[in-house]
């Protein structure tokens, strides 16, 4: 068998990238208070049972408090949430983070007010591969805003949709 050639990371970064994905916020709690990232690695993984899945950094503050508390939240942005995603993004405190967004708790975990869309999970599985760990959650409590639009992201820059998808 032919051995393939090694992949450049950040080649495969940009190739990637052009695969264009939804941005969520990941929002989790523990005694300590609230965690939160963001991401683009979020997908629907099962039907029955509801089941999704989220690629966490394995150097992700978040990552632990998901472990350790069983649960998490995926909120979904919205378009215009740019300043959201990066908030969430940084490196900052937890604290900060969740100063720049209201939010209610439900089922245990973070949601945030301005989100499209929400699903909160039970943990069933933490997966280690590679520099990340995918996470997969049992849907408990769910809800969206019909009217809304989502936050792309697409070639390393935030975008948006309209309804007929232009």
């Amino acid at each position: 068998m032919e051995q393939a050639p090694a992949i450049d990371p950040v080649r495969y970064r940009d190739v990637i990238g052009s695969f264009a994905t939804g941005v969520a916020i990941v929002t989790a709690q523990d005694d300590e208070g609230p965690a939160g990232l963001t991401t683009n690695a979020v997908s629907s993984l099962s039907l029955e049972p509801t089941l999704l899945l989220v690629c966490f950094d394995n150097d992700s503050r978040t990552l632990p408090v998901v472990s350790a508390s069983g649960r998490f939240a995926v909120n979904v942005l919205r378009a215009g949430d740019e300043e959201l995603a990066r908030i969430f993004a940084s490196k900052r405190v937890a604290r900060e983070k969740f100063e720049a967004v209201t939010h209610r708790v439900a089922h245990g975990v973070p949601v945030l007010d301005a989100a499209l869309a929400w699903l909160v999970c039970d943990l069933e599985a933490l997966h280690e591969a590679g520099d990340h760990t995918i996470g997969i959650g049992r849907v408990t409590l769910m809800d969206a805003d019909p009217e809304g639009r989502p936050l792309t992201f697409f070639r390393g820059a935030f975008g948006g949709l309209t309804r007929d998808g232009a």
